[in-house]
């Protein structure tokens, strides 16, 4: 005996499958994370004598509060090979977060813990050309970050950059029209 039934039943059965499969939508699709640490700069270029003025923003982005921090904010290397560049950080302001290392090129954090999932520390870093710096160069930093969570059970590190600052030579000042 032919079974002819399946011919109708596999067809009508796909297709079933098929619809639920496409309400259902995609299976998991969470927004990304937000980055752990994010650096804006106020300008591109500044001039000697003047200044930048840097913001970086951690978040924490685990599901467990963040129990320990360590972070550093060093020059880049191409930064360091401008001998003539001379900067420094004037100053470091937050709610949450000490600064050690201002009026130098170098900056250690220490923020205040725990920080929750999901909140974060704003920090304004100001860093200013000296008047008699050299120029036409650029002017950035790294930031290595380590951080422990989930009861210290869990750790994160990494290394993120601010965006480079160049440094124009100022115009040069003419003789006055008469």
């Amino acid at each position: 005996m032919r079974i002819t039934h399946l011919r109708r039943v596999i067809p009508t059965a796909v297709l079933a499958v098929a619809v639920v499969l496409g309400m259902s939508g995609p299976a998991g699709a969470a927004e990304p994370a937000a980055a752990d640490l994010t650096f804006t700069a106020d300008r591109q270029s500044v001039t000697p004598g003047g200044a930048v003025e840097l913001t970086m923003t951690f978040t924490n982005n685990q599901e467990t509060d963040i129990r320990f921090v360590y972070q550093s904010v060093q020059p880049t290397w191409p930064t360091t090979q401008f001998k003539d560049l001379k900067y420094a950080f004037t100053s470091c302001t937050s709610e949450g977060v000490t600064c050690a290392g201002t009026g130098t090129t170098n900056l250690n954090l220490a923020h205040a813990v725990p920080l929750a999932p999901g909140a974060t520390r704003t920090v304004t870093l100001t860093v200013a050309v000296a008047a008699d710096s050299g120029c036409d160069a650029d002017i950035g930093f790294y930031s290595y970050l380590y951080y422990e969570y989930d009861g210290g059970r869990a750790a994160k590190d990494g290394v993120f950059t601010t965006p480079g600052t160049h440094v124009d030579c100022a115009p040069a000042t003419g003789p006055a029209r008469s």
